[in-house]
């Protein structure tokens, strides 16, 4: 099941997931939730928080997100996972490149961390001309 946490600023789609996350909850919840957001803006950033209670991610939805980040490529600013699972975090690591942004992982226990570094202001790294 995946669930919209409110308190986020407007750029930011926030999710929990919990038990088996399906299909129908990536394109009931989640797939809307990014698509309103975008309509709105340039560019969004996504806070997916993935706890203890989080069991497993069936084919379809799996598919589903895949297809989601491909679609939107440019158009994600930063994104913040959070969980204790290994192989999330692994995950995470290996599929980073199809991100165009910022992508972080976070420990449940570095949750208020994660919400402080998604919703914070990008550092302009351009060197300033002499």
């Amino acid at each position: 099941m995946i669930e919209i946490i409110e308190g986020f600023p407007g750029n930011v789609v926030a999710v929990s997931a919990t038990g088996e996350v399906t299909r129908d909850d990536y394109e009931k919840v989640l797939i809307p939730a990014v698509e309103a957001a975008l309509a709105r803006r340039e560019k969004i950033r996504i806070y997916y928080e993935l706890g203890s209670r989080f069991g497993r991610m069936e084919a379809g939805a799996a598919w589903d997100d895949l297809k989601l980040g491909v679609r939107h490529y440019l158009r994600w600013e930063r994104v913040a996972v959070i969980t204790d699972h290994d192989w999330i975090r692994h995950a995470v690591d290996v599929f980073r490149f199809m991100v165009a942004g910022e992508v972080k992982t976070f420990r449940m226990d570095e949750s208020r961390e994660a919400r402080e570094w998604v919703a914070s202001p990008i550092e302009d790294t351009k060197i300033p001309l002499s």
